[in-house]
């Protein structure tokens, strides 16, 4: 029996009965794939009529690099690189659905108002509380992901007793406290390459299906990362191919969103994956 799952966006219930991709937009000057290269406006609108074109339900708008290392930005900076896209992709993409990715209460209320359907917020929360009633007066859905620290300094030797555990521990507070805020959708993402060294992302990978137990979506966000390139001694670039062997892995898993660089091929490994498990 397929298992589905929904996510209410803009009042209306969305049902989902396989695995779906979300395409990452990159709106900054230092994304860590593309080096900014997709960072005009003009090439992103092209890198999103492909992703929408080969088959991505979410596109993930975001102005602020989270990469290992990077700096803050102000929010008025960060709205004022998403907000052309924003508006372009609703006029062009209007079946789509949007998600900004900023821990900034601000943003994500001019994003929303600008249209976007689905909060994405690194810190689940916790680098700004107030974007709780941001996404809670817009009955936004919202996707907790797990980080150690800010991006400047998480990966700063994190250090865990048992990841996977504390990272269950994490969310079961953080649906807590979410629902309390009178949050109702609540996506999990347990943030590969956020604070954990290559072994961390590997233990959790291999008890993704634990997370299950939550009772929410869960989304992850592979692509082309560090785990997948260090191991390999390669590039970001040639790490597509470790990125859809690990994809197979999470959808084995029970992974619900891929968040990728390469919806294509994301596509190609959901479907294999159907047919997988449609098979007798």
């Amino acid at each position: 029996m397929k298992k589905i799952w929904s996510l209410t966006l803009r009042g209306q219930t969305t049902s989902f009965d396989t695995p779906v991709v979300m395409g990452i937009l990159n709106a900054t000057p230092d994304s860590f794939y593309n080096q900014g290269q997709d960072s005009q406006t003009d090439e992103l609108l092209s890198t999103a009529e492909s992703m929408v074109t080969e088959g991505a339900t979410i596109l993930d708008i975001g102005g602020m690099s989270t990469r290992p290392g990077a700096d803050e930005i102000d929010p008025q900076t960060e709205w004022s690189r998403i907000k052309p896209i924003i508006n372009l992709l609703k006029k062009n993409f209007p079946q789509t659905i949007l998600s900004v990715d900023t821990y900034n209460a601000d943003v994500a209320e001019n994003a929303i108002e600008a249209g976007v359907d689905i909060i994405n917020d690194i810190s689940g929360g916790t680098f700004d509380a107030r974007i709780l009633s941001v996404a809670a007066k817009h009955r936004t859905p919202f996707i907790c992901m797990h980080t150690l620290n800010k991006p400047r300094v998480m990966q700063q030797n994190p250090v865990y007793t048992h990841v996977v555990n504390e990272l269950i521990d994490y969310f079961k507070e953080r649906i807590n406290t979410l629902t309390q805020a009178g949050i109702q959708d609540i996506v999990l993402d347990p943030g590969f390459g956020f604070g954990k060294n290559v072994s961390h992302n590997y233990q959790l990978l291999k008890n993704l299906s634990q997370f299950k137990s939550l009772n929410c979506p869960i989304l992850v966000g592979l692509s082309r990362k560090s785990m997948i390139y260090k191991p390999l001694q390669i590039t970001p670039k040639e790490a597509l191919n470790g990125t859809t062997a690990l994809h197979m892995h999470a959808l084995e898993q029970g992974a619900d969103i891929l968040r990728v660089h390469d919806v294509r091929e994301a596509m190609q490994c959901i479907q294999l994956h159907q047919l997988l498990h449609a098979s007798h």
